[in-house]
């Protein structure tokens, strides 16, 4: 009989370093499994293969939580605006945990299961109803028995509080990640305000994922953490960022940029980056360190070697890799060969290689959130009338 598991909290509450895995619907969208605008993950019923590969990956690559690829498997979600899935919400819910389940068994990992923002609530639905889109996935996840719950990617903390209120009555443990920057939710409350009303809702793991880069999220994680310790209240903190470089984001993050979401290959971070976020969230006080949207196994990686002595290991993927490019050793040309060495790689400034493009952009700033008419989703799809209007309203800007 294989030994029990540690549970999260209990390698939270050891100290331990807990790596979480990448961005699945970016990841899945380039490899052709995933359709960019819903983002909704059909795949894993679809095309389990991919979704069970890509598991593995990250597995290979350091990751110890196996989130499933439940992103936007609301029923709402999945039927909005003319979309029209193969399979209902349960069975991709189903699928996603039974895959996420099978490669978590192949290592020392966790299956989370996770809940993200609703279009009912950008629609003004009662806190009744949104809820009962949550309880929905969440009768999956409970007849899956998964480790831990998530509620990830919500844009407004008043949702996220009704998330974690339901997925707090399971008893299992649960993380809330907000994808907001320093400025705060869409609504202006602020990161430390939004963490103390998570918490005091139930959840132990708190922080914040996609929308902004590395850097800029493990920022709003400290003020975060602040606001807690503050309060006089507890949690343990999370981060999963985007793989893009975002200084010129404004609150909305990355989906105001015009680059997004076809034009953003410019902005990665490389793998070297990767090691300094890594970096700066242990030594914020971040245990539970991740990647969302942008993020590949080789990012995962950077950031398992970067914290390997803390962890204790290096992950399996460093096998073909070797420590800040020393496989490089071995290369035909000579100046490749004098590259195999962290200095050279900590101090690189990588050229695009596009003479002609800015270095920023400025940002689509609409300026609309839950309320305005623009957001209110519907379950036809677009009409040529609708994209008119945002095509006029976009050159207007």
């Amino acid at each position: 009989m294989a030994p029990t598991k540690k549970g999260i909290l209990e390698r939270l509450n050891a100290g331990e370093i807990v790596i979480g895995d990448g961005g699945f619907v970016f990841a899945l969208e380039k490899r052709g499994y995933v359709k960019a605008g819903p983002w909704t993950p059909e795949a894993a019923a679809e095309y389990p293969e991919a979704v069970r590969q890509l598991h593995r990956e990250f597995l290979r690559a350091g990751s110890n939580v196996m989130q499933t690829f439940t992103f936007y498997a609301s029923d709402d979600k999945l039927e909005n605006r003319g979309n029209k899935p193969r399979f209902t919400g349960t069975q991709i819910n189903e699928a996603a945990c039974d895959l996420a389940r099978e490669v978590a068994n192949e290592g020392d990992a966790l299956v989370a299961g996770g809940v993200s923002q609703t279009p009912s609530y950008l629609s003004c639905k009662s806190e009744k109803e949104v809820k009962a889109i949550f309880k929905r996935q969440l009768d999956v996840f409970i007849k899956k028995d998964v480790d831990f719950l998530i509620a990830e990617y919500f844009e407004h903390v008043e949702e996220a509080v009704w998330a974690v209120e339901v997925l707090k009555e399971t008893g299992k443990p649960v993380a809330a990640s907000l994808c907001i920057g320093p400025e705060g939710d869409m609504h202006g409350v602020s990161p430390a305000e939004c963490a103390v009303r998570l918490v005091k809702a139930g959840a132990q793991i708190v922080g914040i994922n996609c929308h902004f880069d590395p850097l800029t999220s493990v920022e709003a994680v400290k003020m975060m953490k602040e606001g807690v310790e503050k309060a006089g209240l507890k949690a343990h903190y999370m981060v999963q960022p985007l793989a893009y470089h975002t200084p010129d984001c404004n609150c909305q993050g990355f989906i105001d940029l015009p680059e997004f979401p076809f034009g953003l290959e410019p902005r990665i971070l490389t793998r070297w980056d990767m090691h300094k976020y890594a970096r700066e969230a242990y030594n914020a006080g971040i245990r539970f360190i991740g990647g969302c949207c942008g993020f590949e196994p080789y990012h995962i990686r950077a950031v398992a070697e970067e914290l390997a002595v803390e962890r204790g290991l290096l992950p399996a993927a460093s096998e073909k890799h070797g420590s800040w490019g020393a496989g490089l050793e071995m290369h035909t040309k000579p100046w490749v060969r004098a590259r195999a060495r962290r200095n050279y790689w900590e101090n690189l400034k990588p050229a695009s290689g596009r003479p002609l493009c800015p270095s920023l952009s400025k940002p689509d700033s609409w300026g609309v959130t839950k309320g305005d008419n623009a957001l209110l989703q519907q379950k036809e799809a677009t009409t040529k009338e609708q994209l008119k209007q945002l095509f006029d309203r976009s050159k207007s800007q």
